[in-house]
């Protein structure tokens, strides 16, 4: 077909440099620089944050599957969401695999220049048409956390906090989130 693009297959994903981040999205090949030191520094301390009470069920009640970067095949899409979880109930094991077919119940994007839009509008779309449950967006730059729950197939936001405030965000509200210690060097 002369005029249409041809659409980017997993094969693509494979020869992106290892200093960038390949996406799939609506048929679209979408190569992101690896983040800057706040947005790999917000992403490292929140999962620290979940790891144990969630995770490992160490301070909290666990019952999560918490990953750092997992690649996410979701219908044609492939998405790499800074953090995702699953819970157990979901995922009682974590397959052996380089790519995730199940949906996650929770994602967490760290926005950056670079990604905030791809972010904020198609990565959005494809996880509300993938039923994940819950959506956080972090900007290290702003210094914000948005919270976002899925209605039908809407995000309702829940709560937009900034600076130092601490949050009980779900699905993790039983234990407060100090927002400074994501922001601090």
């Amino acid at each position: 077909m002369s005029g249409s693009k041809r659409r980017a297959t997993y094969e693509d994903l494979e020869t992106i440099p290892p200093n960038c981040v390949g996406e799939i999205l609506d048929g679209a090949l979408y190569v992101s620089p690896r983040p800057a030191s706040p947005h790999a520094r917000a992403a490292y301390r929140l999962g620290g944050w979940l790891s144990g009470p969630f995770d490992l069920g160490k301070g909290g009640p666990g019952g999560w599957v918490i990953l750092v970067e997992p690649e996410l095949h979701l219908e044609n899409d492939a998405l790499v969401p800074d953090l995702a979880g699953w819970r157990r109930e979901r995922m009682p094991e974590m397959p052996h695999t380089a790519a995730f077919t199940l949906s996650p119940d929770w994602v967490c994007e760290v926005l950056s220049p670079s990604t905030a839009v791809l972010d904020r509008e198609k990565k959005m779309k494809a996880y509300a048409r993938e039923g994940v449950s819950h959506l956080w967006l972090v900007d290290p730059l702003q210094r914000s956390l948005e919270v976002y729950r899925l209605e039908g197939r809407r995000w309702n936001r829940q709560g937009h906090w900034s600076g130092e405030s601490t949050v009980h965000a779900e699905p993790f509200a039983v234990l407060p989130l100090e927002l400074a210690m994501l922001w601090e060097r």
